[in-house]
């Protein structure tokens, strides 16, 4: 089964990338930051698209009701993003501190476009810790009961 993260959140993953790519080509220290952000976000989104957001694919299915035995394979990745939930804050922490870097030297000097961008980076990560990690999880742990899987819990 084909799982794809939902089209929104593939757009704002793709614009954030996209916005870090043009910092990292800043001269000097503000550039440095951002490839110090870039180095530490780039595994980190990888293993965000591969097993953390695409179950997220399935919930407005699900939410309607509309199940199918096959939305089984998910539970791989949802166990997957539950077992690393640790790893994951882990890292948002590390990219948290790259990320007070990138908005101190983006103050510095003068750039509000880059100082905007590490905060609306941050504030991505928020919602990642406390919407959509969670969502995947439940996602996954209610599959498993109403699937008759061994639940996760």
């Amino acid at each position: 089964m084909r799982l794809d993260i939902p089209a929104p959140l593939k757009a704002e993953h793709d614009e954030l990338h996209a916005r870090l790519v043009r910092a990292t080509q800043e001269p000097g220290v503000l550039g440095e930051a951002a490839r110090e952000v870039a180095r530490l976000l780039h595994p980190h989104f990888v293993k965000e698209e591969a097993f953390g957001l695409p179950p997220l694919g399935l919930l407005s299915e699900v939410a309607r009701g509309a199940l199918r035995s096959e939305m089984a394979e998910v539970l791989v990745m949802t166990r997957r993003i539950k077992a690393e939930l640790p790893a994951m804050f882990a890292e948002h922490r590390q990219i948290a501190s790259a990320l007070e870097v990138l908005r101190r030297e983006a103050r510095r000097a003068g750039r509000a476009d880059l100082e905007e961008f590490a905060t609306a980076l941050q504030r991505h990560a928020e919602t990642e810790e406390l919407v959509l990690y969670p969502a995947a999880v439940l996602l996954g742990e209610y599959l498993a009961r109403v699937l008759e899987e061994e639940p996760v819990l």
